[in-house]
């Protein structure tokens, strides 16, 4: 399909540079079939029903953006994948300073030689020393805001808690799983009392995500992959629940994504881990969920075509048409919708 079936018109305030105060204070547009109702978040326990399935990503975000230098120029690395213990895939600022073999020096002495440099223009870092990785970022990394947020404002220490969700556990994300930025302990004490289950697996979302689609047909884009794992007790679990009759709501287009990864053509989810690159566009058979929550996304991005292809293209116009002309605020830290299809 022609990507720019997939554009619209988003004026920059839309765009929200904080999250809501508290949490589950943010809007919320349900699209359920044919209707469409503006709500808040915290209304979501009784838009679902008894038995319904919540189902949402807890990887926790590393601070995977880093500022160093190579001699004199300087460099910036955000990791995007996991390739080893001491080996990141990482998209580099004044890339073309860096060849291979490369040492680039980041602060508070840390430091990693560049090698491999992808198709996709990412090189791959293996990091000096003997200290665990995760360690070296936390004393020389800083959180990877997206880059329509960080270009606006400078990240502070506000957006280490903001910009974790509350199901945070599994580090190794270089961004966030943003629709479960909405949910609280209070509001999941709301679906527990309405009957609504929850369950989690893992999806380490990449920088990939913020890519944009410069091709003109969304047959020659190519997806970042991305690590998941789906263990054998939730993936039965999560079966269970559409075999009973009752629906599964992805939170999160990762959740999605991985859940679709794991479901074979008989639409049973099975235990899954390892690499995905699942690209969802209209005409795609969902195969493992009944319902997405999720956020407001960028024109023309692979996440809008994704939210096209469960309610329609014509339908997800109409409705950020809506969102826009009533205040919706958009992205990471924006409003949220309910998609029923």
């Amino acid at each position: 399909m022609r990507v720019d079936l997939f554009d619209f018109e988003l004026p920059p305030e839309r765009i929200a540079l904080r999250p809501a105060n508290p949490r589950d204070s943010a809007r919320l547009l349900l699209l359920n079939g044919s209707e469409t109702a503006d709500h808040m978040v915290r209304e979501l326990p009784s838009l679902l029903q008894p038995g319904d399935c919540l189902v949402f990503n807890d990887t926790r975000v590393i601070p995977a953006q880093l500022d160093g230098h190579r001699g004199e120029a300087g460099i910036g690395a955000t990791l995007h994948k996991r390739e080893g213990p001491r080996r990141w895939r990482a998209f580099l600022r004044n890339a073309r300073r860096v060849r291979e073999g490369d040492r680039i020096d980041f602060a508070h002495g840390v430091a990693a030689t560049a090698s491999e440099k992808g198709a996709d223009g990412s090189m791959a870092l293996t990091f000096l020393g003997d200290e665990p990785v995760e360690l070296l970022l936390e004393r020389a990394g800083r959180m990877p805001l997206p880059p329509y947020i960080a270009a606006r404002r400078t990240p502070d220490a506000a957006d280490a808690e903001d910009y974790q969700t509350m199901f945070a556990r599994e580090a190794g994300a270089v961004a966030a799983p943003t629709a479960a930025l909405h949910f609280t302990p209070q509001l999941m004490a709301a679906f527990a009392a309405q009957g609504v289950e929850h369950a989690t697996l893992t999806l380490h979302v990449g920088a990939g995500t913020f890519q944009p689609v410069k091709v003109e047909d969304t047959v020659d884009h190519q997806m970042h992959a991305e690590w998941g794992r789906i263990d054998a007790a939730t993936a039965d679990r999560l079966s269970a629940v559409r075999a009973r009759g009752n629906r599964l709501i992805a939170v999160g287009t990762t959740s999605l994504r991985l859940l679709e990864s794991a479901a074979g053509e008989d639409d049973v989810i099975r235990p899954f881990e390892g690499d995905t690159a699942i690209f969802i566009t209209p005409g795609y058979r969902f195969r493992a969920i009944d319902g997405l929550v999720t956020n407001f996304h960028l024109p023309r991005s692979t996440l809008f075509m994704l939210v096209s292809a469960l309610m329609g293209r014509d339908r997800m116009q109409a409705a950020y048409a809506h969102a826009i002309a009533s205040g919706y605020r958009f992205y990471s830290y924006g409003d949220a919708s309910l998609l029923l299809p």
